[in-house]
């Protein structure tokens, strides 16, 4: 065999990479051509929600140093460091890797501001000055068009997600700059919490594996700042704890996976999809599953406490669609976003999460339910959920950050000699995303 041959990506995941990107090229083209006819997809630079802007900023440097040493001394560490050590330098790698990338935009337009604009929780935070009051008379203003309609990214969620902001604020960190940075700490938590759940269910090799990949995730263009980003780190924290819990038979630990994984449901209403990562993790513990009854016991207190407290979560999803088909979303063509949504996953979750699945399909053995294809099938198959759904038309590179992270456990699926070549192409489709284009979020 030639040394080409042996350092080369195997051909068929050079094509699974190589498709996904063309996806995505297809869809800019027919985005650009239907604006062109007067049918516009209503995305500024389709299928991102952004807008064409070529620039540099403060974090420009930072974010290439951070990529570079990932690149050169990530699988290293990832290799030989002991495990908890390892953890904290993934999620300040990680910490790092957001931070830089979100100030390429620079302090204010990158950080500070992103979550104070007049579509965001923070607009309402003010107004908060009674949270059960709040709770209770909350989805009475979830439609559009009443003098007290809550704004756009409040009225498409529960309130879990505006209390996040609320709790803040009374903590005495208000204002856009501290949301900002507790998106970006609490979104790096999926750097500990990917890893910690594969090793969990499989090997200490697979999880290490995962390690400089979740670090130089390409969805941190997104998770630093957005809401979603915090999203994931929460939910992902909660599949971690519900791993842990299962496979050790701590019955508290699943307790309190159950609890965090509840509460997600109430942060977004679309994270009831993570029931399909939740099923993965007790697929792949195998006989060790029976510990997994304590999560449903954990989620039973958060859903008894919204629900008391007067919000109703069907009824707020029910009226959540009636809010979605008020706004943009109705003239969103379902026959173009049904496809170029997944396309954004190559800029989301990178062309390494294509070889991932691919390898993941090619190894499913259900007599040995290994989490490197379990978990990724899994994110896989509540992305397709969420795509034909209908309630995901754009923007779904922030929205499904909750999933698309969990494309990464795979990671040990790539040949180890492939590795250093896929993550090199992770950091520079990011790096380019946010060089090339100012992203709304």
């Amino acid at each position: 065999m030639s040394v080409d041959q042996r350092t080369r990506p195997a051909r068929a995941d050079l094509i699974a990479a190589a498709t996904v990107v063309g996806l995505f090229a297809v869809a800019a083209v027919v985005g650009g051509i239907l604006h062109g006819l007067g049918r516009p997809v209503y995305a500024g630079a389709p299928p991102l929600l952004a807008q064409w802007l070529p620039h540099v900023g403060p974090g420009t440097p930072f974010a290439v140093l951070v990529a570079v040493l990932v690149w050169w001394r990530g699988p290293e560490l990832a290799a030989r460091m002991s495990w908890r050590p390892l953890l904290a330098l993934s999620y300040a790698g990680a910490v790092a890797w957001t931070l830089s990338l979100a100030l390429i935009d620079g302090w204010q337009r990158g950080v500070a501001d992103r979550l104070t604009t007049e579509h965001e929780y923070l607009h309402e935070v003010s107004g908060i000055t009674d949270i059960p009051a709040t709770l209770a008379v909350f989805t009475t203003r979830i439609l559009d068009f009443q003098p007290d309609s809550w704004a756009t990214h409040v009225s498409a969620h529960p309130p879990g997600a505006l209390l996040v902001f609320v709790w803040l604020d009374r903590a005495g960190l208000g204002g856009g700059a501290w949301a900002a940075v507790l998106c970006i700490l609490t979104a790096s938590l999926v750097a500990v919490a990917v890893p910690q759940t594969v090793r969990s269910l499989g090997t200490g090799a697979a999880a290490r594996a995962v390690v400089p990949f979740v670090v130089l995730f390409p969805g941190a263009v997104w998770s630093g700042v957005s809401a979603d980003g915090l999203f994931a780190g929460v939910t992902a924290t909660g599949v971690a704890l519900l791993a842990y819990g299962v496979t050790r038979g701590r019955a508290v630990v699943a307790f309190a996976g159950g609890a965090v994984l509840a509460f997600g449901c109430y942060l977004s209403y679309g994270l009831v999809l993570m029931a399909a990562l939740a099923l993965g993790v007790v697929v792949a513990a195998g006989p060790r599953w029976r510990t997994a009854g304590w999560a449903f016991a954990g989620a039973v207190p958060v859903v008894a406490a919204f629900t008391i407290a007067g919000f109703s979560w069907l009824t707020g999803y029910h009226l959540l669609i009636e809010r979605y088909y008020q706004g943009i979303a109705s003239d969103r063509a379902y026959g173009y976003w049904v496809w170029a949504n997944l396309s954004l996953m190559a800029v989301c979750a990178g062309p390494a999460a294509a070889v991932i699945l691919r390898r993941a399909v090619t190894a499913v053995r259900p007599r040995a339910r290994n989490a490197t294809w379990v978990l990724p099938l899994a994110a896989a198959a509540a992305i397709v959920a969420a795509d034909l759904s209908g309630y995901s038309k754009a923007e779904v590179e922030r929205i499904w950050l909750p999933f698309a992270v969990w494309l990464m456990a795979g990671a040990a699926l790539l040949p180890p000699a492939d590795r250093r070549v896929w993550l090199a192409v992770q950091a520079v489709v990011a790096l380019t995303v946010n060089h090339l284009v100012l992203t709304v979020w």
